[in-house]
This record gives C-alpha cells, structure tokens and sequence, in this order.
C-alpha cells in the first residue's frame, strides 16, 4: 500500500547551452509597480522550485515552442519580466523593465523510464543539473524573477525545471502562468485567464513584517517521499466516527495522519506543543473584506495554527487529529483575513518549540497537474523538495495508474525511520479494520 521513495542512485550527464534572458514578444509597459503587504513579508523572500516530467513524443522541439510561448506569455504577466527593488522601509516595488527572465535549453542522457525506475518522486536525481543555479540568479533584488530550464530527455521527454522568486507569485500564480504559456504553447489565439494585477488591494495598516521563518537546529537530515495511495484514504476514512466518516475531506485525513506519524517519529516529550500550521487561499472569499479578482498571480494565502499536546495527539484516534485539523481550517475565518489586511499580528507563532512544527501546503488542485505544452498532462508536477517543518501535498497516479497522493518529509534519519514504520503500521491496521 505504501511507496517509499528513498534518496535515488542514478546519475547522468547533462549538457546545458549558455542561459538566455526571454523578454517579452512585444512592447510592455516601463512602470513600477507596488507590491502587496503579503508580498513584502520577509519569510517570502525565497525562491519556490518545481519540477514537470513529460513523455512528450516525436515532433517539434519542445524547448523552441516552450522559449516562445514564454515570451507571449510575458507580454500579458509583464511585472515578472522586471526586477525587484527596494524603497523605503524596505517595502518592495518591480521596476517593469522588460529585462526578461532566464531560460536554460539542456540535454540529458537519461530517459524518463530510468527515472521512473527509481522512483518519480522528491528528491530528484541529478537535480541541481535539471536546474542550473544560474550565477547571481538566486537574490530577490535586482535579478531576474523567473528561471527556467527545459531538458530534452533520450526518449523524446523533457523536463521543465522552475524557479520563481516568492515574491512574485504563490504556488496558485505560477500555476496560472504557466498554464498560459502552456496554451500558448499549444498554438490557442489568447491566454484563458486573464492575468491582474491589484496588489494594492491586501495592504498592512500597520508596516510590521509578520512572518519570518524558525530558527531549526541544525542536525543531519534526510529526505524520503512518500505516496499514499486514493484507496487508503478510502480505507482511513472507514475507521473514523460515523459524522466524521461522512464528511471529512481528503486532506483532513492526509494531515491527520501525516501528523501523527510525524510527531510520534519525532518523539516530542509529553507537555510540548506539536502545532499543525495549514497554508489557506483567501481567493473568492468575498466576505474577506479583500475581493481578489480572477486572475490575481500574487500572494494570497495566508497561514493559520492549531496548538496540540504531543502526547494527547499520539494517545488519540485519527478521528480527533481530523478534528483538530479542522480547527485550525476553522481559523482560516474572513475575520482573520480581515485583520490580517489591516496589519494585525499574524497568529499562530506562539511560544514552542520550532522543531515541532509541522506546516502542510496542499497543491493537489492548484493547476500544474494540467499544465499541457502540446504532449499531454505531466507524469509528475510540482514541489521538487522540501524542509524540515515543511511538508507538500502533491497529485500523482502510481505505478498502478490508480489516484495517489505523495508527500516529501525531511527528518532526522532515526526519526525517519520511526515514521516510515508508524505509516506503515498504521496503514496495515486501516486495511485490517475495513
């Protein structure tokens, strides 16, 4: 039932042309615009990497038709064809220079079976050569925005390896970017999401900076994926209480269960807090007080935390971690958007232990799984590693085909070993109690 997805041994030569700046295809705007109070919070600051595999097929070069849809597309997504800058107080505007973002074309010795072989699944083999670390690429200030690699595979794949300044966009704006490109791509006369812009509309009253990332002691980490499979959620679900059972959600139990494995692995002494932190989309939620229009590619999302006792959340039941993960959706409320647009404190970051925090982020639904240049879905898409409090809901089909959900965990090697031995038992008595 389980797939465990160790660190992969395969290596493979990569041959990388000279990286090229992309502008826009046609005359943009030279502007400067502001960004959001979201997008100036310092734990933003940071670069989001993703990864899409594709079979692909004979026909055309997917790195020419990807390198020119991107420079259409960057003539309606302008902004993140700019440069980054700093006025006062450190607040951050894009100077719109057309300056272009960076494109790598590559070639692989290696076909998409040899990949699959080892496991389709973060970390990726050879990956710092799927994404050359362009030199001075990686800053927030006065770099470019977006780089992107495309690497043409032996079998007629390719893999687009992306990496996009935070600032910019959250995981929903970089899905809806390149789903434009990918339409483009695709030879389709315009983008179907209109791209906008309205940062000005999540402003902080007061010019505090919520949100820096916890110090984490530094002790030797591993990384393993793993997958859970449609069935198994189906198979947890039965398990729960009557009310539970009939309306918990998918990633209710997928965290519950992911927390609890967690915290047991970790052995966080009786007494501490184990807080589970939820990232939360506030699009469309009109009650808000914030109306974000469609098509809005900037931050969004918003974190909220519910504190647990380790020891109570091991001694209870899937079904009363289901419940608590549904306290702190619960906190996601448009009071709390509310006051976090007018600058209140961001909750959650209470007094604890950082090392026992566990934030999950759901990118199930958010797009990239339909990104389609013209050689169909991807065989994988999305979050190519992670970090210790860090853990990615990500869309596959295992080997079988069959609906399945991977989630990448980085821990202590000792404490990685107790959680894939809690996954493993815990799946084992759902199966034995259906």
């Amino acid at each position: 039932m389980l797939e465990s997805v160790h660190k992969p041994m395969l290596s493979f030569a990569v041959r990388r042309r000279d990286p090229e700046l992309v502008g826009p295809a046609s005359q943009t705007p030279r502007e400067t615009k502001r960004m959001s109070g979201l997008d100036n919070m310092d734990v933003l600051r940071m670069q989001a990497s993703l990864a899409l595999f594709y079979r692909g097929g004979e026909g055309d070069d997917p790195a020419a038709i990807i390198r020119r849809a991107l420079g259409q597309a960057l003539v309606h997504y302008y902004p993140l064809a700019g440069r980054l800058r700093e006025i006062e107080g450190r607040k951050l505007v894009v100077d719109c220079t057309g300056e272009g973002v960076l494109f790598v074309q590559a070639d692989a010795d290696v076909q998409l079976a040899d990949l699959e072989a080892v496991g389709l699944r973060p970390p990726f083999p050879c990956w710092d050569q799927l994404l050359f670390d362009v030199e001075g690429s990686s800053g927030t200030l006065n770099c470019p925005l977006l780089l992107i690699q495309v690497t043409r595979l032996l079998c007629g794949g390719f893999v687009l390896a992306l990496r996009c300044n935070h600032v910019m966009c959250d995981a929903i704006g970089i899905a809806q970017f390149m789903n434009a490109v990918s339409e483009l791509a695709r030879g389709l006369p315009s983008i179907s999401v209109k791209p906008m812009w309205c940062r000005e509309l999540i402003e902080m009253r007061n010019p505090s900076n919520p949100g820096t990332l916890p110090d984490i002691p530094e002790v030797p980490m591993v990384e393993r994926s793993f997958t859970v499979r449609a069935s198994d959620v189906a198979a947890m679900k039965k398990c729960l209480p009557p009310l539970l059972r009939d309306t918990a959600t998918t990633f209710e139990i997928l965290a519950a269960f992911l927390w609890r494995a967690r915290t047991t692995a970790l052995d966080i002494p009786p007494g501490e807090h184990a807080p589970l932190v939820i990232a939360v989309n506030f699009r469309g939620d009109a009650g808000a007080g914030i109306s974000l229009p469609a098509g809005y590619y900037g931050n969004a999302v918003a974190t909220t935390t519910v504190p647990a006792d380790a020891a109570v959340l091991r001694r209870g039941s899937l079904g009363d971690a289901v419940a608590l993960v549904r306290l702190a959706k619960a906190a996601g409320t448009t009071e709390y958007f509310r006051s976090m647009a007018n600058g209140a404190k961001v909750r959650g970051l209470r007094s604890f232990n950082p090392a026992n925090l566990l934030a999950i982020s759901d990118t199930r639904n958010i797009g990239f799984h339909r990104v389609d240049f013209g050689w169909g879905e991807p065989v994988f898409a999305g979050p190519v590693s992670t970090f210790f409090t860090m853990c990615y809901f990500i869309r596959v089909k295992d080997r079988d085909g069959e609906d399945a959900f991977v989630m990448p965990l980085m821990l202590p090697r000792l404490a990685m070993d107790r959680f894939a031995a809690e996954v493993e038992r815990s799946l084992l008595d759902d199966a034995n109690h259906m």
